[in-house]
């Protein structure tokens, strides 16, 4: 089957000027695309209508027309053979396709624009890599590790996001350590550290501990939740119960969106939190958190960094990944 391919000429003409100047290439469907004949135009154009969900905004954001925006991406569906939207009413939505491309597609044409500018201007700084870590991780065990980075690596730029977010934030990222249970998708994984669990409480409330099994000892207590995206709040303890044959309803008690604030709650007002012995090693260390119970599991959760395949040809994230993961094979939970 033969597909026209529209190109639009390096100057698209002003909005004023309806008679855009278009160049057709006649291209067969079974030839493997390569980049002698790379669209550019057209996917700049179905870029700026992905990030806009509008043809209207993406016309706008490229100062061409509108009507010339909807035959690049048309024909770059013709090409491909799939929807890159879904038109729906006069709405847009980017199907599982489009999603996949317009990531690959923005972060091609960032980098080549900052490269293109560090070439002409030497003052221009090295792109910073984003980096998402999750704020409990970020604040018990990254922190320090990440002085010993910069110091081995000042030549790297690191801009560092944290969200309260099971998986995969929703924001561009280069490279994520995420909280989350094994999956498998079209990242590079690797695990860093298996979440392992127990309750833990104040020395105080610990006290109340003595003398009793686990389920007398909970069924007094206020159970302290972290909040998981898009799961039951009491998931992980009434997990946690189930596994030890303990019956105590997990349904009331206080829930917080990260570990660290769970623990400190418990540290300051009572409370008991399913912890992370390995995260909370410290604290349990000093007396700050007692296990009253040796009863450590691992959950299902764990940390893992992720990263796209393509972003390995970066120098500084292919670093910072071999050093991350050199740091977390000599973690000893």
């Amino acid at each position: 089957m033969i597909f026209a391919w529209l190109h639009l000429k390096s100057c698209e003409p002003p909005p004023s000027q309806q008679g855009e100047q278009i160049e057709r290439l006649i291209i067969s469907k079974h030839v493997k695309i390569n980049r002698r004949w790379l669209p550019l135009n057209a996917l700049r154009a179905f870029e700026a209508v992905g990030k806009q969900l509008s043809f209207t905004g993406g016309a706008a954001t490229l100062s061409v027309s509108q009507s010339a925006m909807s035959r690049h991406v048309s024909a770059l569906e013709d090409l491909l053979g799939e929807l890159l939207f879904e038109r729906d009413a006069g709405r847009l939505a980017l199907t599982p396709a489009g999603t996949e491309l317009l990531a690959v597609v923005s972060k091609s044409f960032e980098r080549i624009e900052q490269t293109m500018n560090a070439i002409r201007d030497e003052s221009v700084p090295a792109r910073a890599m984003r980096l998402h870590v999750p704020p409990s991780f970020l604040q018990q065990l990254f922190m320090p590790m990440l002085g010993e980075f910069r110091r081995d690596h000042p030549e790297i730029r690191i801009d560092i996001c944290s969200a309260n977010v099971t998986g995969l934030p929703p924001t561009e990222i280069d490279m994520a350590i995420i909280y989350d249970r094994p999956n498998v998708d079209d990242w590079v994984t690797d695990l860093l550290w298996m979440v392992r669990v127990e309750p833990l409480c104040s020395p105080e409330t610990a006290k109340a501990a003595k003398g009793k099994s686990m389920q007398e000892f909970l069924v007094d207590q206020e159970l302290l939740h972290l909040k998981l995206d898009n799961q039951p709040r009491d998931l992980l303890w009434s997990d946690y119960l189930r596994r030890q044959g303990v019956s105590v309803s997990a349904k009331g008690g206080l829930a917080f969106d990260t570990s660290v604030a769970l623990a400190k709650y418990a540290m300051a007002s009572g409370g008991v939190l399913l912890g992370d012995v390995d995260m909370f090693a410290s604290e349990i260390e000093k007396g700050l958190l007692v296990a009253p119970y040796d009863a450590v599991i691992e959950d299902g959760y764990g940390y893992y960094l992720k990263l796209r395949a393509d972003d390995l040809a970066d120098p500084a994230v292919a670093a910072f990944r071999t050093w991350l993961i050199g740091q977390f094979s000599s973690f000893n939970p």
